[in-house]
């Protein structure tokens, strides 16, 4: 019984550590919609942080106010830590691929080669 249980998990661990295919490699579409997804994962990001640091500067405020009114000594605030920016609404422009962004080459028409006919003693004199 004991030997057959151990045959039985161990045929069944070595179909577990059976390799699985590689997954196809991403489109352009998936590309987009994962380059969109990172900038609204950075934006929610950046909207939390305002949000974490109004709360805050209103908790701060509050304990200022009430430390106040009850007559204890408060050290007055420092403001060594930036004023908090709000990220405004989510906004993505995708950008545009390497093709139609001109990066290959300048858009007019060549007027002539890229190089000269001159030999190279030409426009490198020989040292003396």
């Amino acid at each position: 019984m004991k030997r057959s249980l151990l045959c039985l998990t161990l045929l069944l661990a070595a179909t577990a550590h059976a390799k699985l295919p590689a997954p196809p490699p991403p489109t352009e579409e998936a590309k987009a919609k994962a380059a969109e997804a990172a900038a609204r994962t950075a934006w929610a990001a950046k909207a939390d942080g305002y949000k974490l640091c109004a709360s805050m500067d209103k908790a701060a405020a509050n304990y200022f106010k009430t430390a106040a009114a009850a007559g204890k000594s408060v050290p007055p605030a420092t403001a060594n830590a930036p004023a908090c920016t709000d990220p405004g609404p989510f906004a993505y422009t995708a950008p545009k691929p390497i093709e139609a962004s001109g990066a290959h080459s300048p858009p007019e028409t060549a007027k002539a080669p890229p190089s000269s006919n001159a030999p190279a003693a030409a426009t490198m004199p020989a040292k003396k």
